[in-house]
């Protein structure tokens, strides 16, 4: 599977991926997903937001147990985060078939459309559509960075974007959903467990700050006549970074956009889109109004116009403590665990659909040890015989969960 899938979106130059939603990248994902049910004589539908389900027993008999991921990327991404949870959910029912296990619940495996957010700046649209987290007003209002919208990118990919929209029939059907994801970060790997569980996801959201100055000539303009938004921007930035130290969070301006974006013109306008994240709500809070106070600062001092929108955000998830319990303890006895320890138990400051699912299904997380930590990057990695302990846990979780 991962052979068929590696090429995928694939960058030649940076070797990352670039699987962006509605794309052509997108629709060959969308026709491996397809093609690996049809060998392994599921039904295969897509619901109304795009998500794609591949079906063993019957969608509508309810109390289903659904587990997989997503196939999108972020701008040159790795080869884990996403994928590893779609490969893993159908290497995990080849090993229950090779078990002989009896079904006693419907099983599915998802693939959502649009986790990551690359295209249209929102992430996981398609399971916040169908958890009616996200508006179909709101999602026909998204654009590209080329401007293209929303609806006439499904249109074009031959989806129909007037179908979109809360899915709760769908989602009253499921009775547990486990996604397994690549860890991002080291915590397994300095415990030295090859797989985890998740407790929490952090609170996180993505603001955008408008500084807004006055477009000059970079050669002739005295540096005491310039209202120049980038060194706010600038200013902005290293804020962010003090502000997240100091509470022990994260922030990270990570994307920007540039007006006349000349290199002998002084910008007019420096769009910048904060992204950050903390183990609770209050801190969160203070870090982000510390840094938009700073920037207000900074703004007025140099005579520039700023404003502050917040484009997404997701409260701290609190996965169902029940379901996490039973996966802990249907791990206790798995073939992954051979110390007779509990299996790792940790937050983690990335969202997921899983996440997203929380409020409207009991869901949970299996994590995979990722030795450098690294993620969102080509560097992305875990072993292969981590990959295939992931693939026995998960195995071991929907047997415990779907059958006798």
């Amino acid at each position: 599977m991962w052979a068929s899938l590696r090429n995928i979106g694939r960058n030649a130059e940076s070797g990352g991926y670039r699987r962006y939603a509605w794309t052509g990248a997108d629709a060959d994902c969308r026709l491996w997903f397809r093609m690996q049910a049809e060998a392994r004589g599921l039904d295969c539908e897509v619901d109304r937001n795009g998500n794609q389900w591949a079906w063993r027993g019957d969608p509508l008999a309810g109390d289903a147990v659904v587990t997989g991921s997503h196939l999108d990327s972020v701008p040159d991404g790795g080869a884990f985060d996403g994928p590893l949870g779609v490969v893993s959910s159908f290497a995990a029912l080849d090993e229950l078939r090779r078990r002989g296990v009896e079904f006693t619940r419907p099983l599915a495996i998802t693939n959502f459309g649009d986790e990551e957010g690359a295209r249209f700046g929102l992430a996981c649209v398609g399971s916040r559509l169908a958890a009616g987290q996200l508006t179909v007003e709101a999602a026909h209002r998204l654009r590209d960075g080329d401007g293209v919208p929303l609806p006439q990118a499904m249109e074009a990919a031959g989806y129909d974007p007037d179908a979109i929209g809360p899915d709760p029939e769908r989602l009253a059907r499921i009775g547990a959903f486990v996604e397994l994801h690549v860890e991002q970060g080291r915590a397994l790997d300095l415990t030295g467990d090859p797989v985890g569980i998740a407790s929490a996801i952090w609170p996180h959201g993505r603001w955008r700050f408008d500084f807004r100055g006055e477009a000059n000539h970079a050669g002739t303009t005295r540096l005491a006549d310039r209202r120049d938004p980038m060194l706010t921007y600038a200013e902005t930035v290293l804020a962010a970074r003090r502000e997240a130290e100091l509470a022990g969070a994260l922030a990270t301006f990570g994307k920007i956009a540039v007006e006349p974006n000349g290199v002998n013109a002084i910008p007019s306008l420096v769009r910048g889109w904060l992204d950050s994240r903390a183990a609770d709500q209050d801190t969160l809070d203070t870090v982000v109004a510390g840094i938009e106070q700073a920037a207000r600062e900074y703004a007025e001092r140099a005579g520039i116009d700023l404003d502050v929108v917040r484009e997404s955000f997701t409260p701290v998830v609190e996965f169902q403590h029940a379901l996490r319990d039973e996966l802990g303890a249907l791990l206790k006895g798995s073939a992954v665990r051979d110390t007779g320890r509990d299996v790792p138990v940790l937050g983690t400051g990335a969202g997921h659909d899983a996440g997203i699912l929380s409020a409207s299904v009991p869901t949970a997380m299996l994590f995979v040890r990722n030795p450098t930590g690294i993620s969102h990057s080509p560097a992305e990695f875990a072993a292969e015989d981590d990959c295939v302990a992931g693939v026995i846990a998960l195995a071991d979780v929907l047997e415990g969960l779907a059958c006798r």
